[in-house]
């Protein structure tokens, strides 16, 4: 891009590409139904039971833990730093699509997305597809991502929970213990 001002030569200034990290893919033949497969994945509640070796702090914004407006909040570790994550499924297209959109980072001001998709996969399998990738809004940020490497620590770390999603849903585990909801009440009173 040529910039120039009147009585001042022109000046060729870099166009600062805003496309951070992504889209990291990572995907995974399970032998279960599409519906299935689709249930676990779009259960909030559900996740620290497969993605809790590279996410911490796992817990819910809302009551509910699956469907449009569900939420959670969660730390991503990458190899030089951890940074809070806050996300929200946006779209749902059951037993197909799942969109989530998320903000985080220093003040919440890098957005990402993560989309989930279940194909269906050879010879009667689901394919389970996972996409994640960040948008940062200012040079420090894309900078700090790149030297952390986030990029392929989220690649490493998405692969294996799909891994560890396929055991789960092969084996037939029942589903998890209740996660805890933020702001829920802390003592034993037999209110949640």
């Amino acid at each position: 891009m040529i910039v120039a001002w009147p009585g001042v030569p022109a000046l060729r200034v870099r166009q600062y590409n805003r496309a951070a990290m992504g889209p990291v893919t990572a995907e995974i033949d399970v032998d279960v139904s599409r519906e299935e497969a689709f249930a676990a994945i779009s259960d909030l509640a559900r996740r620290p039971s497969f993605t809790d070796h590279f996410l911490d702090g796992f817990h819910l914004t809302r009551i509910e833990s699956s469907g449009i407006g569900a939420g959670a909040r969660y730390r991503i570790r990458s190899r030089l730093r951890s940074v809070w994550t806050d996300s929200t499924i946006a779209e749902l297209e059951p037993p197909h699509k799942l969109v989530e959109h998320g903000r985080g980072g220093r003040v919440n001001r890098i957005p990402s997305t993560t989309v989930w998709e279940a194909l269906d996969g050879p010879g009667g399998l689901t394919r389970l597809r996972v996409s994640y990738w960040t948008e940062p809004s200012n040079r420090i940020d894309r900078a700090l991502e790149v030297l952390a490497g986030n990029g392929r620590s989220a690649e490493r770390g998405w692969r294996e929970a799909l891994r560890r999603l396929r055991g789960q849903l092969e084996s037939g585990a029942s589903a998890p213990a209740a996660l805890a909801l933020a702001g829920g009440n802390r003592y034993a009173t037999g209110i949640p």
